[in-house]
């Protein structure tokens, strides 16, 4: 069985689907999905999944690209992380990769937004899920600086250098890789996969984002994980179904889930 670690399922590409996207989970054997919040606007949908589902789980937390949106304060989130399902504060995090004329400096909303977050996290000792992209030295040193090693969580949807991983794995974050893994131009990134412990892994689609080979391009679905995970065990030279085990225990222990069946 498979999980995937992130998803966006709240969507409105998936408004008619849910029901045939379900399907090709449990056909794909993927048993369980969370999903991500990236807007406080949003929250409720996200968190009205997991409560209709029993095998969805759900994040509250606002992406760092996300402008014109509610200001979550540690207390906000605090409050909706005691709601049932939820799990995981995030997606949180930095991005510098739309600065649009802007410098680094600027964006200091973000950091302030990141801060917020890694607070909350220490309060409810809920993992982060952390999105960083062109933002790797300011992403550790925040989390160094407000996580004081008591706040854990995952790099998710990574495509980082091997430095930034192990700095991450340093601090006792997962790593989860998604369907990049398997593009044609991501040698790199599996070179990664293959330095990152299996035991620090997770798999996960950013859906309806970055669908792997060979859907690239299509809409992405939680059921397409087990691509990801047939292209780590062959990184890792294991079996896809070891990989499924693996993962499915690191996110057990990461989001403090018992498995229900």
């Amino acid at each position: 069985m498979f999980v995937d670690s992130h998803c966006h399922l709240n969507f409105p590409q998936y408004a008619d689907s849910l029901d045939q996207i379900r399907a090709e989970m449990s056909t794909a054997n993927v048993d369980r999905a969370l999903c991500i919040s990236t807007t406080m606007e949003e929250f409720p949908q996200v968190q009205a999944l997991a409560a209709r589902y029993d095998n969805f789980w759900a994040t509250v937390g606002v992406h760092p690209d996300n402008e014109g949106v509610t200001e979550p304060t540690v207390d906000d989130l605090v409050t909706l992380a005691a709601l049932p399902k939820v799990v995981g504060i995030g997606e949180t995090g930095l991005d510098y990769y739309r600065l649009e004329g802007r410098t680094v400096e600027e964006m200091a909303w973000q950091r302030d937004r990141f801060r917020v977050h890694i607070r909350a996290a220490r309060q409810t000792a809920l993992p982060l899920v952390i999105h960083t992209r062109m933002a790797s030295d300011d992403t550790i040193a925040i989390l160094k600086e407000e996580g004081e090693g008591e706040a854990k969580g995952v790099f998710h949807c990574f495509t980082e250098t091997e430095a930034v991983a192990r700095a991450a794995l340093d601090l006792g974050f997962y790593i989860s890789f998604s369907g990049i893994l398997t593009f044609k131009n991501a040698a790199d990134l599996r070179e990664v996969a293959r330095f990152v412990p299996l035991d620090r892994c997770l798999i996960e689609t950013d859906s309806p984002y970055l669908a792997p080979a060979p859907h690239r391009g299509k809409t992405n679905s939680p059921a397409y994980v087990a691509f990801v995970a047939r292209q780590l065990a062959e990184i890792k030279g294991v079996s896809v179904e070891e990989v499924g085990d693996i993962t499915s225990r690191n996110f057990e222990t990461l989001f403090s889930l018992v498995k229900s069946h």
